[in-house]
């Protein structure tokens, strides 16, 4: 059982985030925790990479001295599940906000959706979906967004090293993504039902590696805690 020094001189702690939960909530969550079981005041606890709220899986978390790598894990290449759905769009890229456009499919073959993955292999400029925390002047895109207000974003370089379709039913295209930091599958998907002449949103997402680290190591939140109460 680690003690408070072990987690003050700095732990790597893989975490299975919650559906829903925000990455912030999970760091805040554990911080808390930590400090409870071992009646600590203060200890730095951050993550290297956040994840959406929709988004389950991977969140590689840092405390103590631990939190001076945190920008070396977040440069590392990583490892995405998820489903798009083909047909329609939403201005979050996600569920987080309704359809708000609807496309024709029937057009569309098995054989055109594996074909199309070769168009998003390598380098590829990629404009990052205006519902995300990504700064502009001080503010976050999605308060724009939420504010209704139309903000230019830049697009940025990214690379996807492997796009695999790994399940096709009807509009549902369940994938598997190997990427670049700053990669944004919600923006992948937008893009991938456009490169179909169609529309495509994001309607599951899995991080499930980060450089070295694998999903499958990791723990709950509920584990975590239980497991600081021996």
């Amino acid at each position: 059982m680690k003690t408070a020094e072990d987690y003050l001189s700095g732990q790597v702690l893989l975490i299975d985030k919650p559906l829903n939960w925000t990455s912030f909530q999970v760091v805040n969550k554990l911080r808390w925790e930590i400090r409870q079981a071992f009646n600590i005041k203060k200890i730095k606890v951050g993550h290297a990479g956040t994840l959406d709220p929709l988004a389950t899986g991977l969140l590689v978390i840092c405390t103590g001295k631990m939190t001076k790598q945190i920008d070396t894990f977040q440069g590392q290449i990583k490892e995405y599940t998820g489903t798009i759905v083909l047909g329609s769009t939403t201005p979050s890229y996600d569920l987080e906000t309704e359809v708000d456009n609807t496309f024709p499919t029937s057009h569309i073959t098995d054989d055109l959706i594996k074909e199309t993955t070769k168009q998003f292999i390598g380098d590829i400029q990629q404009l990052p979906p205006v519902f995300s925390a990504l700064k502009k002047d001080g503010k976050r895109l999605y308060e724009y967004a939420r504010a209704g207000e139309s903000v230019e974003i830049k697009a940025r370089t990214v690379s996807i090293s492997e796009f695999e379709i790994t399940k096709i039913a009807g509009i549902h295209i369940d994938f598997r993504v190997v990427c670049s930091k700053g990669t944004y599958i919600r923006s992948l998907a937008n893009d991938f039902g456009k490169a179909l002449h169609s529309g495509g949103h994001l309607s599951a997402l899995r991080r499930t590696k980060i450089g070295d680290f694998d999903v499958s190591n990791s723990t709950s939140i509920e584990n975590f805690i239980a497991s600081l109460k021996g």
